[in-house]
């Protein structure tokens, strides 16, 4: 059904053009490079800029959550050489026990914590450039509409499109005139001072999905993962389950 719809598409727009063509004479054409314009449009440069401070702030956040994660994971785990050494007396050991058991749940809740803050940050800034983004396409398909109605072209093609298969959707085109120059003239001219792109430029690709962080692929070894965690947590209990035996082993042979 798809490949009937685009072939009567097809078929459709053919014969709106033949039947201008008939009634005019001839069609005046235009193209355009959307994706040029939206590249070196300054707004767009602009967006691009404050999305990147936007995605720093939001990795110095995590960065510094995921910093005390390492220093309570070290913590805990000197508590659980403390516990292991087998030189400590049994009251020492129950203590460290109960030290590591709280630091084993706020080992936990902080982990959570922390990838559910990330995974929120960066879902809003995603938003942000989409909504940004939007808004930029549209007043630049404005200014073509505007500049299309100016000259009387009858069409005007993007010829950045590309389709599905990855061909371009305008692969020639006879005496088009190609007006993507004069409009980034247009778009640019109230430009601030230093707001134009240029190949220097580190910035977020508005087009892309917002990039993950540096940190990101390494979380898991900030601290244990949830089985390392769990059989942690399994041995500090051990260890206080094998000192109640012994205890209520000393309360049998006292009581024989």
């Amino acid at each position: 059904m798809t490949l009937i719809r685009r072939f009567l598409s097809t078929a459709l727009a053919a014969s709106l053009i033949t039947f201008a063509t008939a009634a005019d004479g001839k069609l005046s054409i235009a193209t355009v490079d959307m994706q040029e314009l939206f590249k070196q449009y300054y707004k767009t440069n602009e967006a691009q800029k404050q999305l990147s401070v936007d995605f720093a702030r939001i990795q110095k956040d995590v960065n510094e959550r995921k910093a005390k994660i390492r220093d309570l994971n070290t913590s805990f785990e000197s508590l659980k050489k403390q516990i292991d050494d087998p030189s400590i007396n049994d009251s020492k050991r129950q203590s460290l026990s109960k030290d590591a058991q709280v630091q084993y749940q706020d080992l936990i809740a902080l982990d959570r914590e922390c990838r559910e803050f990330e995974q929120r940050r960066r879902q809003a800034l995603e938003e942000k450039k989409n909504q940004r983004m939007r808004g930029i396409f549209e007043e630049i398909r404005k200014l073509v509409e505007e500049q299309a109605k100016v000259d009387n072209y009858d069409y005007v093609f993007d010829k950045s499109g590309i389709s599905q298969n990855g061909v371009p959707f305008i692969l020639y085109t006879k005496d088009a005139t190609d007006i993507t120059a004069g409009l980034l003239k247009d778009l640019n001219k109230d430009a601030p001072a230093g707001s134009l792109p240029t190949d220097e430029d580190t910035k977020i690709d508005l087009t892309k999905p917002t990039p993950a962080g540096d940190d990101t692929k390494d979380s898991g070894k900030d601290i244990k993962d949830s089985k390392d965690k769990k059989d942690s947590g399994k041995d500090i209990k051990d260890t206080k389950d094998t000192k109640d035996k012994k205890d209520s082993g000393k309360d049998k042979k006292g009581s024989k």
